[in-house]
């Protein structure tokens, strides 16, 4: 047998091995499900025959001889970028063993929880966005923010690129770096060398913090992994152990992850009705998952959640299912807002694709996907900056001023900080709470970290207080759920729309 003829089977083959595993997994399962579109039933046949026509005759007839695996993975990416959603992806190998080493907790990166749309134009083009930096990594320690934007990595635009693309770019061996270029705000920009490190994904983090009358139970969910229930189980009997009067749960920055496992924790509150529930167009993707009042931990303890901008997904879940039962109150700013349920599928060559099966809802029904979750009362962390401060603040970063002071004068106490930071603030017009935040931060990288930072964290101060006041049942019972929240804003947008066109 000639090699041409060898070949034009080969390509027949891969074209209807192609054809039959697009027409295998997608079809048999999806369109048997939803196989009706206003009546009438959807004809996937042809767009399959076509696309395997497409596959045989560019292999065959191509100017230059085609790698079957370029068109396939090109065929797949396009596809899912084509239904322009920021979570349904295709992943290759590589960007696999990626996803498989953050679920197993560990992996070489900067520390940075990004997301990123498909879809780019010259008036909104499609940045990085940092949803918020990991504790401790690279990516915290060079200053970046929940809100900043990735433009460009190593030198090469981010709007063009694709998420596996800059994932790549950022993950890799350990103790080589990665340049990258961040906006904030609408017009500051600075570059950042990052350090690859490994990055090892925490779950939980807690103790007890003291008031002036009462002792408080404080959790920090990191991340939602399988890891996070048992952690939070044991956070919960040690505060039970030491008598707290009330738990603060910190879902700052956290990006989510599982939402089965923010399911389960939220089971430790809620005795009955909706945790969550999923919906979907396949009815085998929707479902409801429910409390257990077998597995209630806690019942009548005051809860503060903190939330902000980099609380998403998993996180939302939680908060969202604690506000929408009147079982917490919270605090901080509003959250990210993904309300979507995605599922990773594994093809045939160590590839896979990320999709997304659903929308989810909180109990009172309310998807939050785009929108976030409004705290109860909202106080910011830091204040808002002007451009020249923000500025100030990098120049201040870059010139490692704070570095060089604190390791020519090692054991500062908190006078010696103080005293420091007003020192500092003759140069640097920056506030001083967030001076001393920087001095305490660079005097303890040799050390344990702090579990919390109570002279510049206003909004866990804030926790406390309300916790303090002693009137907590009432205050979390006059609280609205998301869907009365939600109902208000749309009323308030159809009585503005209505007196414009008046």
């Amino acid at each position: 047998m000639n090699s041409h003829s060898t070949k034009v089977k080969f390509f027949r083959a891969a074209a209807f091995a192609l054809c039959f595993f697009v027409s295998g997994f997608f079809v048999s399962k999806c369109f048997a499900e939803s196989g009706q579109k206003k009546g009438e039933p959807v004809d996937s046949s042809e767009y399959i025959r076509t696309i395997a026509q497409i596959f045989y005759t560019l292999q065959s007839r191509f100017v230059e001889e085609v790698d079957p695996e370029v068109l396939y993975k090109g065929a797949l990416d396009g596809m899912m970028k084509s239904l322009n959603d920021p979570y349904t992806v295709y992943l290759d190998a590589k960007d696999m063993r990626s996803l498989n080493d953050t679920t197993e907790g560990a992996f070489y990166g900067v520390g940075l929880s990004i997301s990123k749309r498909n879809e780019s134009s010259a008036d909104n083009p499609a940045y990085v966005d940092v949803i918020s930096p990991i504790e401790g990594t690279p990516g915290y320690k060079a200053g970046i923010q929940a809100g900043d934007k990735l433009i460009e990595i190593n030198g090469e635009p981010t709007p063009e690129m694709s998420m596996e693309t800059v994932l790549s770019k950022l993950r890799g061996p350990k103790g080589e770096g990665v340049e990258v270029t961040v906006l904030r705000g609408k017009s500051v920009t600075f570059k950042r060398t990052l350090i690859r490190d490994l990055i090892e994904v925490p779950t939980v983090e807690f103790g007890t913090i003291q008031s002036k009358e009462n002792l408080y139970g404080y959790m920090k969910l990191i991340q939602f992994t399988p890891d996070t229930v048992p952690r939070v189980y044991e956070a919960i009997e040690s505060f039970k152990e030491k008598k707290c009067s009330g738990l603060i749960i910190d879902l700052r920055n956290n990006p989510g992850g599982l939402l089965d496992s923010a399911a389960k924790i939220g089971d430790f509150f809620i005795d009955e009705g909706p945790i969550v529930s999923t919906k979907s167009r396949l009815s085998f993707e929707s479902r409801s998952i429910n409390a257990s009042k077998d597995n209630t931990i806690v019942r009548d303890m005051p809860i503060v959640v903190l939330i902000n901008k980099g609380s998403a997904s998993a996180s939302e879940i939680l908060s969202g299912a604690l506000k929408d039962n009147h079982l917490a109150y919270l605090v901080g700013e509003r959250s990210y807002g993904k309300g979507s349920v995605q599922q990773v599928m594994t093809l045939k060559h160590n590839d896979g694709i990320k999709v997304t099966m659903a929308r989810y809802y909180t109990p009172s029904d309310t998807n939050i996907d785009k929108i976030g979750i409004p705290p109860d009362k909202e106080i910011s962390l830091s204040p808002e900056y002007t451009e020249e401060q923000t500025k100030a603040f990098l120049k201040l970063s870059e010139d490692e001023t704070i570095r060089k002071y604190v390791e020519s004068h090692p054991g500062m106490t908190e006078g010696d900080i103080a005293s420091y930071a007003e020192l500092l603030r003759k140069d640097y017009d920056l506030d001083s709470r967030l001076l001393r935040r920087l001095i305490r931060i660079e005097v303890g990288r040799t050390k344990e970290p702090r579990l919390y930072d109570l002279d510049f964290d206003v909004q866990l101060v804030e926790a406390m207080n309300i916790l303090d006041q002693g009137n907590f049942k009432s205050l979390v019972k006059g609280t609205k759920t998301l869907k009365e929240l939600q109902e208000e804003a749309e009323a308030k947008a159809e009585q503005g729309d209505s007196e414009a066109k008046k």
